[in-house]
């Protein structure tokens, strides 16, 4: 074999090498809650990292201890499923394990600015939104220091990309209204005044693909849909879920088990929102909302104990820290 031939060879199974390491890396999940290695009633928020090391953060809410928070790190991308004050951020704690884990303690005010915007700012990440939340956000990011640009807007069915990470935009049936405590001056006075919200378009979940094959519906604040199954399972064929349980809000644990067994069908779930203290020292308690979905569903649950890293591969199979 001639000295050229060997180089190419040598190139080629390079290329090979790096394409099947890159493939079998793992998506790393990080939940974000209140108190350290527990699943907790205002737990929401969650960091995932592409192999290449692309870092997002869905729905901050209330439980990330603002943007200078140590367990974010580098973050590239800031998901909002919506504006409601527990995903948006209202308020968030100083520091860690504040109060207890069914009810936390949060003594910093973040309103009229939110917890996600402040975070948006200063990692100077792309803020993927829909509905009309593109124009509130694209006035309200510029006038908190950031750059217009950062805000994308990402609608049903459209596709955005952030480094390996496919972003697609999907259906919630929920509520989006901006409570007044987000809002000044006269009209936040009248709004309060006659216990109305301002309407910012639809809800909305989201649906990522990873570099690794991975594919993940993280579902929002929702209810039973037909798209779950349509769209979310026959469409993007999701491995990964990440289901809101909480009830009253969203699915309980019944209809939730139902979106799983029935819709969705993924190889795994991530329970989320609760609404509940779920877990002490890191153990699911029983009679309890989780507890109940946990029984109901018939693929592997996963808590989201926070500060506790998961990893999963492109078939949603937990590889890691599960």
């Amino acid at each position: 074999m001639t000295r050229t031939a060997l180089l190419l060879a040598a190139i080629v199974a390079l290329i090979g090498s790096t394409a099947h390491s890159a493939l079998s890396a793992g998506v790393k999940v990080t939940p974000l809650g209140s108190h350290d290695g527990e699943f907790c009633a205002l737990d929401r928020a969650l960091i995932f990292e592409d192999p290449d090391g692309t870092r997002i953060l869905y729905d901050a809410g209330r439980t990330v201890r603002g943007p200078d928070d140590p367990r974010l790190g580098k973050i590239d991308g800031v998901l909002l499923s919506h504006v409601h004050g527990d995903h948006l951020g209202d308020i968030h704690s100083a520091t860690a394990n504040a109060g207890e884990c069914g009810q936390p303690e949060f003594d910093v005010k973040d309103t009229p600015s939110s917890n996600t915007e402040k975070i948006v700012v200063a990692k100077k990440a792309k803020f993927f939104v829909g509905g009309e939340m593109n124009s509130w956000f694209g006035t309200r990011i510029p006038a908190a220091g950031g750059d217009k640009a950062q805000v994308v807007t990402l609608r049903f069915g459209a596709m955005n990309k952030l480094g390996g990470v496919s972003i697609w935009s999907v259906p919630a049936a929920h509520s989006n209204g901006v409570s007044p405590a987000f809002l000044t001056g006269d009209l936040a006075k009248e709004m309060q005044t006659n216990g109305l919200t301002a309407y910012v378009g639809p809800p909305g979940g989201y649906v990522l693909r990873f570099s690794n094959g991975l594919t993940v519906y993280l579902s929002g604040d929702t209810g039973v849909i037909a798209d779950q199954e349509l769209v979310v399972r026959r469409g993007f064929q999701a491995k990964l879920a990440v289901l809101n349980i909480g009830d009253v809000f969203t699915t309980g644990p019944a209809q939730a088990a139902f979106v799983i067994n029935e819709l969705v069908q993924p190889t795994a779930v991530i329970a989320s929102h609760a609404n509940e203290a779920a877990t002490k020292d890191g153990k699911l308690l029983p009679n309890t909302k989780t507890a109940a979905f946990k029984a109901g569903v018939h693929v592997p649950v996963y808590l989201p104990l926070s500060g506790k890293t998961m990893e999963f591969d492109a078939d949603g199979k937990c590889t890691g820290g599960c």
